[in-house]
Parts: C-alpha cells; structure tokens; sequence
C-alpha cells in the first residue's frame, strides 16, 4: 500500500479570491487528478489573490510545511499587469524546467491562437514540482495532458511521494532498470 501523497491546488484570482468570481480552475485540476492518479491522495487547496509575495508565501507554505510532492496552480500566467504568478514561482523555485511551460504551449496552440500569451512554467522547491497552469479549465486539461506522463518521474528524481497513474488514462514514463 502506497502512501498518500500531498498535493497542493492553488487558484491565483482578485475576483475569486474575494468571493465576486466562482473558482473554476481549482476544481478543475482536482477532477484532473481524481481521473489520472491511481494512488491515494489529499488536495491542499488554496484561493489567494494576484499579489506576488502572498503567492510566493503560499508556495512556501505548500513546498516545505505541507510537503507537496506536486503543488498545481490556475491563473495569473498570461501578460495583464496583475498576472504575478510566474514572477513569485521563479521568486521560490530553485530550479525552473523550462520544458514544461514549452511543452504546454505547444498543445495549446493546437486549440487556440492565444496560447503564445501564456507565461507558463514549472520548477522545483526541495521536493515539490510545481506547475503553473492557464485558468480556464478545458485549457488545465490540455496543459497537463501534455506533461503529465513526466510528472511522477520528476517527483522521483527530486525525492518527492510516488505517484502512480492509471495506465489507461495516462501512462507515467519512468526508465527501465
């Protein structure tokens, strides 16, 4: 039996973080993850506001006091003044994969012309991935299907909790031997 691991769902949002606007994109990634993981798991969700220290503190909190293997974040990635959230990832991340936010991308922009607006990423804290994805939730299942087969492997190499997929959905690569 595999141990639960810690997974932080963080929704950067003025309007839903003060209760004018529903939260989409945190459910959205939840659903996600419920489809795609076949191990069990406990979502540490968060609402927070654009504002770039309360979401770097945020991505502390969740990285080295809640130990999230994975911490998923919705919103504040695209070019408008308010949209902070690459610049605090990059403010707590030790080491930024630029291969995801390429990657992300490019799925994107199978569907939508805009997606070359987008300033997503994903870096490591100790032993948390963290991955900034678009707010609109069709978009969070196009960005993660494209990276998703990479993420338990990642969480390996920094020493994160295993996550398992469920093969039929997403295969998770890991290397033989």
């Amino acid at each position: 039996m595999m141990d639960e691991a810690v997974i932080g769902v963080v929704t950067v949002s003025d309007r839903a973080s003060q209760g004018l606007y529903e939260d989409r994109g945190g459910p959205a990634i939840s659903a996600y993850l419920e489809r795609v993981l076949a191990n069990p798991w406990r979502r540490e969700a968060r609402l927070v506001p654009d504002e770039r220290t309360t979401i770097a503190a945020t991505l502390r909190e969740l990285a080295d006091d809640q130990h999230c293997a994975l911490i998923l974040v919705t919103g504040g990635t695209g070019p408008a003044p308010r949209d902070v959230t690459p610049e605090a990832t990059e403010d707590v991340c030790e080491r930024i994969l630029p291969g995801f936010g390429e990657a992300m991308r490019m799925a994107s922009l199978k569907e939508v012309p805009t997606a070359i607006l987008s300033r997503q990423l994903a870096g490591t804290r100790g032993r948390s991935l963290i991955i900034l994805l678009p707010g609109k939730p069709a978009a969070i299942d196009t960005c993660l299907d494209a990276v998703f087969a990479a993420v338990p492997y990642c969480i390996d190499l920094i020493g994160g909790a295993r996550l398992e997929t469920r093969s039929e959905v997403i295969k998770a690569f890991r290397p033989k031997g």
